[in-house]
């Protein structure tokens, strides 16, 4: 009797020992996801608002959401480390219980944007015809836009043809400097040249590349949200060795 169970003890104890390096493998990858997410909301709000400004929906708290989830997140995964470490049933079940929350948090958000996709495409093709009139007042967005993504107006360079900025330079066929090819171009009155100028409308390549990223970018964030639901199981595997060891070892 004495024997087997110390068999069961050490099957219990190896089981534990293998659940404990999955969920600190698990912890540091969970970890690293939330420094990433930080980051991206770093980013976001250093440079890549010029972008996002120019939709009519953009939401300003955007890239300080970002932060904060990253921040949780990193919260979070030190939480489980010490769960993990510390080898405590009820911890690990609360772990496991944050990673099925933020799990929810992620769903939600990612079927959110997936419904909300019309509405964001409308907000960013009013924001450029916004951009469009009010060119000129001291805002670089567009200008930026233009000359990164190499594209010219909001669907096509003849956009600017019928805009305020365009009668300021005492030109019917003129479009800004961001639009050409080519630094000698002049500053303000371009020659409208398909060999000088972009032509392609800065709303068609900002929808086409979400378009064709847009089944990559949604593979990768449910495979992440998804991933979370791993942890939680190993959390509540681990738990209950816990207990059961804990259990063999009164008996």
């Amino acid at each position: 009797m004495d024997r087997d169970r110390a068999k069961s003890t050490m099957a219990t104890t190896a089981a534990m020992g293998c659940l404990k390096t999955l969920l600190m493998i698990f912890n540091f990858i969970f970890w690293v996801t939330g420094i990433a997410i930080m980051a991206l909301g770093i980013w976001t709000k250093v440079d890549l608002y010029k972008y996002m400004e120019l939709s009519s929906i953009y939401y300003k708290d955007s890239p300080w959401i970002l932060i904060a989830v990253g921040a949780l997140i990193v919260i979070v995964g030190s939480f489980g480390c010490c769960c993990t470490a510390k080898g405590n049933a009820v911890l690990l079940y609360m772990y496991g219980l944050f990673l099925v929350l933020v799990f929810a948090v992620e769903l939600g958000a990612g079927a959110a944007g997936f419904f909300y996709k019309g509405k964001l495409e409308q907000g960013f093709k009013e924001g450029l015809e916004n951009a469009l009139k009010q060119y000129g007042n001291g805002s670089k967005a567009m200008d930026e836009l233009q000359s990164q993504l190499h594209c010219c107006g909001s669907d096509s360079y003849q956009d600017w043809f019928s805009t305020p900025w365009e009668k300021t330079v005492n030109s019917s066929r003129a479009v800004p400097h961001s639009c050409c090819k080519d630094a000698v171009c002049n500053n303000l009155n371009v020659n409208v040249n398909a060999t000088d100028i972009y032509t392609v409308g800065c709303y068609n390549t900002v929808v086409d590349f979400m378009k064709s990223n847009m089944a990559v970018i949604a593979g990768v964030a449910f495979g992440v949200s998804f991933f979370q639901l791993l942890g939680a199981l190993l959390a509540c595997c681990l738990a209950k060795r816990v207990r059961k060891s804990k259990y063999e070892q009164m008996a």
